[in-house]
């Protein structure tokens, strides 16, 4: 059973209500690669920007299953803006984790929006903190954002790499005020264009130890929410799913209502009467419903076993990576077979397809979801040592 709160239930009426704004919205994201001051304002006195802080920060702790069902919500709309959403939410986890007054300055405000990217980069070992350098790219929110964050490596005074509780080397994130950085526009790109996700430079960045954390899975939340007991890379997996989810489902949508009484040129049957169509259509109505049920279904199912045992199982990691991963390919598959049914029509900007025939084929080429998960899922499921790691902090 799908599991939908009613905090959740209230956060898809919020998109439910914003929705013909996103959609008038959609085209000016793709052109400025932004979200437009409106919007970015809209969103932010509903809250959703403050999804999954804890309630002590004045956050709303979304489950996860719910928070999954809001990003796949708002991605029907436009991807770009639940992409937003879903990157800098998943961040504001971490406020779980700081000190209670860095906490609050950073996510305190109303405008207090974190964003970051992948290095490389390093963090040395200085009296009181750190200096921080490096160069970091795909800052997804980063144009929305007042902080930003840098996962680094830590050396030591003696040249040696900090080392985590597992005596292997740990990455540390470093958060500061997005001034301190030198933000490079980079972001020109085939999809998700309204993402902004830039690219920042650090030189010589003094960065205090309070504002730094370990991305080790034995540091402990700060907070008593089971909700902290996901990490931000688990909460990045299912809801970007959601996001490819939520863009197969709008083109499926476009596909029934706006191009089944089309005719393709010399045909004489309209694409709705077409035998292969119709079999296309429901073979992907029934791809998309399942790979949702899998997805949500799993993590709603993993979300009441958390309640009870407060931990993720391995169990619980390899089900999130094989269902998030499912879900985003079988969404690209969906997109793909309906933007070539419906032919000629579907290269004009005047209709829904191009833009998301772009942005799902952006969402496929993330991390999240890579098909070298099916890989280490496999690994795993036949006993053997996985090569890599399926979830960081």
């Amino acid at each position: 059973m799908i599991h939908l709160s009613d905090k959740g239930r209230d956060c898809i009426q919020r998109v439910h209500d914003l929705g013909p704004m996103i959609d008038a919205a959609a085209n000016e994201i793709d052109e400025n690669r932004d979200l437009p001051p409106s919007l970015f304002g809209a969103l932010r006195e509903r809250g959703s920007f403050r999804l999954v802080q804890p309630t002590e920060y004045g956050g709303l702790e979304l489950d996860p299953p719910s928070l999954v069902q809001v990003i796949e919500a708002v991605a029907r709309h436009d991807a770009s803006t639940a992409w937003c959403l879903g990157q800098t939410n998943i961040c504001a986890i971490t406020s779980a984790y700081l000190e209670p007054g860095v906490a609050h300055e950073i996510f305190g405000p109303d405008t207090g929006i974190l964003a970051w990217g992948p290095g490389p980069g390093e963090a040395r070992a200085v009296a009181g903190g750190f200096e921080v350098n490096g160069n970091f790219d795909f800052a997804s929110g980063s144009r929305l954002a007042s902080w930003l964050g840098a996962h680094v490596p830590v050396i030591e005074p003696d040249g040696t790499r900090r080392l985590g509780s597992n005596g292997k080397p740990v990455t540390y994130t470093m958060f500061f005020p997005k001034s301190a950085a030198k933000v490079r526009d980079t972001w020109k790109v085939m999809g998700l264009r309204g993402t902004g996700s830039d690219s920042y430079t650090l030189t010589n960045l003094f960065v205090p130890e309070a504002y730094s954390l370990a991305r080790d899975t034995a540091v402990k939340p700060r907070v008593s929410g089971k909700l902290y007991v996901f990490t931000p890379s688990t909460l990045y997996a299912s809801s970007f799913a959601g996001i490819a989810l939520g863009i197969a489902r709008a083109v499926m949508d476009s596909f029934v209502n706006d191009v089944k009484d089309t005719k393709p040129r010399g045909a004489s049957r309209t694409r709705g009467e077409s035998h292969v169509i119709q079999s296309q259509v429901a073979r992907n109505e029934a791809r998309l419903r399942s790979a949702r049920m899998f997805l949500l279904g799993s993590v709603s199912e993993i979300w009441d076993e958390v309640q009870k045992s407060g931990a993720l199982t391995q169990d619980h990691l390899v089900t999130i990576r094989m269902a998030s991963t499912w879900a985003i390919q079988s969404a690209r598959e969906a997109v793909a077979q309906l933007y070539a049914a419906a032919g000629a029509l579907a290269i004009f900007n005047s209709r829904p397809f191009e833009r998301r025939f772009r942005d799902i084929h952006t969402v496929t080429q993330q991390i999240q979801g890579h098909p070298a998960h099916f890989e280490t899922v496999g690994q795993i499921l036949l006993g053997r040592e996985p090569d890599r790691p399926m979830f960081t902090f």
